[in-house]
């Protein structure tokens, strides 16, 4: 939030449009009737009408004004406005933004604040119902640009949301509408988010298709074509692409499947771990939009028979996005998936995992012994990159050598080593993991384990006094102590090197905007009582809105179960223990199981008895 004030008398307030020296408006027109806050008085909100200009406040006086405010509002204190505006000094930034980014407040209470103040109405962005044709009025380059949002059209005025209201801006709005422009007060989040998701990429591509179609003309679906399909950089296919994953980026999707089906092709979008359908398109565009994407991958075109992999990167909304390709042939033609990485987004300390304070402290002394191996075990799309990182983030320092290898490299690490596997190049896992062991290495980072050459390099690595950390694709922790058996890998190997196993899985949180009391249903009851939930009489569920696309679910939480070796597990797995012996004995030492974390999070509010259910219902 970005606006600012400095109170000269009872009839004339100034309203700070930022520190760069943008025209300041100064109310005239005080409402003898205004609310007071602090003690001061507040303008009608038709005052914005009459302003005039000074050019005289400076900058800092403004922001302190703005910080006096909110203190006497009770929201902030004296010592929070003096680090802030010390921040502000520093680094810059606006002092709304950097209140905001302190946690001293949050963009709710700082938007209420403000509309208190100048006697605007609050835009509830996450519950109001927009209307389409209003977002036709304001286009979205200047949307963007002045971080504004068009709620409601009524009469002839239209009313939009704006995170620094300010006459200059209210008058390019208008020139830009062609209508009388009032202006409504949002939290800055709650715009960026309403413009990402009400101007849709995917707007146009109808008529990119029919662009397409009448180019190709009747082009039946063929699985076999005889030869490679050339795109052209301009033509339509190419800007659907484009279209597809700057709109796959707004929705934070981390998946994007093109499925070829009888008539059509599907594009759906994975979001918080459920895939959605967003985009239907003919058969026939189908082979170009794959062709394109394998273009942009350095994937061979001609190819449609075996699977191919690849990787991309592209800058979607001014950032660096990495793209992992997969193609396979289907019955009804080829499909694509790609996987999404944003390189901007920063690593997730180990204390930001959501971890339960047991469980963190417990692994945090593990990760800091100087040999063995610790895993992460789960389903693709769990989390366990993002731990493994965490928990690099956790032992790096100056005095040891931290050596990956990766495929691909998600995040980089300035001050750790990072290896890409290349297969064409002859570096696997195991090629690469030979290769790092003569790097003199204290902690070893192996992406994934698929092999059993791999698992007995990290195995022999980790006995001869290296410190190994890796995933693997197992239901649970128990369960990943059978896959190293499954592969051959001898019990007694497994019960000395291994240190710790790390189960985990990704739930939904439930909405807070739209989070609201339900009654479970009898077969909920029953899956949460089994679970060791806390009795309890109230129960929550997301109704949907449009903060979370109505799906009643927004970001997801981690939920662990943390298997430390002990020696009576070593003696179990050295005599091929079942993993039900295995697992009554880690209770028993005091594991708490997946399923019983994720009960926990029910009883404490976080998600829901059905997402748990979809989730992990018979862990």
């Amino acid at each position: 939030m970005i606006v600012a004030f400095k109170k000269k008398n009872r009839s004339e307030d100034v309203l700070d449009n930022g520190p760069k020296g943008g025209a300041v408006g100064v109310l005239t027109d005080v409402s003898p009737q205004g609310e007071n806050i602090g003690g001061q008085s507040r303008p009608s909100s038709e005052s914005l009408n009459a302003k005039t200009i000074d050019p005289g406040a400076s900058s800092e006086v403004r922001q302190v004004r703005l910080g006096e405010v909110l203190i006497s509002s009770n929201l902030i204190t004296e010592a929070q406005l003096d680090q802030a505006l010390e921040m502000q000094r520093d680094a810059g930034g606006r002092l709304g933004e950097v209140l905001v980014s302190l946690g001293a407040l949050s963009e709710q209470s700082l938007a209420h604040a403000l509309a208190n103040f100048f006697g605007f109405e609050v835009a509830n962005l996450r519950r109001d119902v927009f209307d389409p044709e209003v977002l036709t009025l304001i286009p979205e380059s200047v949307a963007r640009e002045t971080v504004s949002f068009p709620v409601r059209l009524e009469g002839d005025n239209l009313y939009i949301a704006v995170a620094e209201p300010s006459d200059e801006l209210r008058v390019r709005l208008s020139q830009a509408s062609g209508k009388p422009v009032q202006l409504l007060i949002a939290p800055l989040g709650d715009i960026r988010w309403a413009i990402d998701s009400s101007y849709h990429a995917l707007g146009s591509v109808d008529k990119l298709v029919q662009a397409f179609q009448s180019v190709e003309g009747s082009r039946k679906r063929n699985t076999e074509p005889a030869g490679p399909l050339i795109v052209a950089d301009d033509a339509p296919v190419v800007q659907v692409v484009d279209r597809i994953l700057t709109q796959a980026m707004r929705d934070r999707a981390s998946d994007v499947h093109i499925e070829p089906a009888d008539d059509i092709v599907r594009v759906r979008f994975r979001i918080d771990g459920a895939l959605k359908e967003v985009l239907q398109l003919p058969a026939t565009i189908g082979p170009g939009l794959v062709s394109r994407i394998k273009v942009m991958a350095n994937m061979n075109i001609v190819e449609r028979r075996r699977p191919q992999d690849g990787q991309l990167t592209i800058m979607i909304d001014g950032k660096e996005v990495d793209v992992r390709v997969a193609t396979t042939a289907t019955i009804m033609g080829e499909s694509c998936v790609m996987r999404l990485l944003d390189k901007t987004r920063s690593v997730l300390r180990l204390n930001d995992l959501g971890m339960p304070v047991k469980t963190h402290a417990a692994y945090s002394k593990i990760v800091r012994s100087p040999f063995g191996m610790v895993l992460c075990a789960g389903p693709t799309g769990s989390g366990k990159t993002t731990t493994l990182y965490a928990t690099l983030s956790e032992v790096n320092n100056p005095t040891i050598n931290v050596m990956t290898i990766e495929d691909p490299v998600e995040y980089i690490f300035p001050t750790i080593n990072q290896i890409q596997t290349n297969e064409q190049a002859g570096l696997t896992f195991a090629t690469g993991l030979r290769s790092i062991l003569r790097q003199d290495p204290d902690v070893i980072l192996v992406g994934e384990i698929r092999d059993v050459e791999t698992t007995r390099v990290a195995v022999q690595s980790a006995l001869t006094g290296h410190f190994v950390v890796s995933s693997l694709h197992a239901t649970d922790s128990v369960s990943a102590l059978h896959r190293f058996l499954d592969m051959g890998i001898e019990s007694f190997l497994i019960a000395s090197s291994i240190l710790a196993v790390v189960g985990q899985r990704l739930l939904r949180r439930i909405c807070p905007s739209c989070k609201t009391t339900y009654t479970p249903s009898d077969e909920e009851m029953i899956f949460y009582q089994e679970g060791g939930g806390t009795p309890k009489e109230t129960f929550y569920i997301g109704m949907g809105c449009n903060f979370c696309s109505n799906t009643g679910y927004k970001d997801r939480i981690g939920v662990y179960e943390l298997l430390i070796m002990t020696p009576e597990l070593r003696r179990l797995i050295v005599g091929w223990a079942t993993q039900e012996e295995l697992r009554n004995m880690a209770v028993k030492q005091g594991m708490s199981t997946l399923r019983q974390e994720a009960i926990n999070l029910v009883t404490q509010d976080v998600t829901s008895i059905a997402e748990v259910i979809r989730s992990m219902y018979t862990l």
